[in-house]
């Protein structure tokens, strides 16, 4: 089995967090967001990876850091390691094709903006499983249409009107992903774009129009992280879906002093808590300081200083300071507030 991992993607959604940082490096609940995606599929997959291939954009934004980041993620699995570039955003159906050289076997493609709780029963009789989850309104998202046999016999984007609730979370398993390979060169020698750009489901529609049989896969739980409101949520819930795990959360190494940790809170390296409470539902980064301060329902990466303040909902950055009587904001690396 192959993991095949587009994330090329700038995540301006996320600005500014994402202006130093790619966004699937951005840490939730003290992992980043592409390792926590790529483990929970490898885990629940229950199926050896031979491969994980990752799609990046130009190398001045995904540097070697990135690279060596993926390399040793991968190698942790007993996977290779695939490092590919899409130089240009030109749809998610061009970036799977900047992989084509992994391209063959069974593989899932995830696109590396979302985290899940799932368990995953591949389907035998299906050549594909496009994973979906139940939304309160379709009308805002891509779904699947299903015939009497519960196959998906159509993708609709936003429709109009009902088609149905099972909305597309952008994970797929392919049986032999070097079909949807031939379908997307063929998209791409023809020209046929959607929004100005080469799409997955117009690769997935060939592969349909000659008899395929897809069939659904649902999710327990799909927490999305594409601008900071629903990144600081997804931390939430990712903390106490970690604690029911009996996980440890709180390195050994905290110094505290006149402060109070209320649970779930993931609190990294050499973290230092003066004369505050933090959580719930809050994360720390390694080797930052809290002092005289109300911290829930918060992200703060590394090296961050925050004194004063009563945060709520808020996002704050690596190399951070801020000093004041603010609640719900959001600071990206290296800024100064005091």
């Amino acid at each position: 089995m192959k993991i095949i991992v587009p994330m090329a993607g700038r995540g301006s959604r996320l600005r500014p967090h994402s202006l130093t940082v790619p966004k699937p490096l951005i840490p939730v609940a003290g992992e980043p967001i592409v390792h926590r995606l790529v483990k929970d599929i490898a885990k629940v997959i229950n199926q050896p990876i031979d491969e994980i291939a990752f799609v990046l954009g130009d190398l001045a934004f995904f540097g070697d850091d990135v690279v060596s980041s993926l390399k040793a993620l991968a190698e942790s699995l007993g996977a290779k390691p695939s490092i590919y570039r899409q130089d240009k955003p030109l749809g998610t159906g061009h970036a799977i094709m900047c992989a084509k050289d992994s391209l063959s076997g069974p593989a899932v493609i995830a696109y590396a903006d979302t985290l899940i709780r799932a368990d995953f029963n591949l389907d035998q009789e299906a050549d594909s499983v496009i994973w979906v989850k139940k939304v309160d309104q379709p009308e805002a998202y891509g779904v699947v249409k299903l015939n009497d046999k519960n196959e998906i016999v159509e993708l609709v984007e936003k429709p109009k009107f009902f088609v149905s609730d099972l909305a597309v979370i952008g994970i797929y398993y392919f049986k032999d992903v070097s079909v949807l390979k031939e379908e997307l060169q063929h998209v791409l020698d023809n020209n046929i774009v959607n929004g100005g750009e080469y799409q997955i489901n117009d690769g997935i529609k060939g592969m349909m129009a000659k008899g395929k049989i897809f069939k659904t896969g649902q999710v327990d739980e799909w927490m999305d992280c594409g601008n900071k409101t629903v990144t600081v949520e997804t931390n939430a819930k990712m903390l106490g879906f970690l604690q029911d795990d009996g996980e440890q959360l709180i390195a050994p190494c905290l110094k505290i002093e006149n402060s109070k940790i209320v649970q779930p809170c993931y609190i990294g390296k050499n973290v230092i808590l003066k004369d505050s409470t933090i959580g719930p539902f809050v994360s720390i980064g390694d080797n930052s300081t809290i002092e005289s301060s109300t911290v829930k329902n918060s992200l703060i990466q590394t090296h961050t200083t925050i004194k004063n303040a009563n945060l709520d909902e808020a996002m704050i950055g690596n190399h951070a300071i801020f000093d004041g009587d603010f609640s719900k904001i959001s600071i990206g690396d290296y800024s100064v507030l005091e």
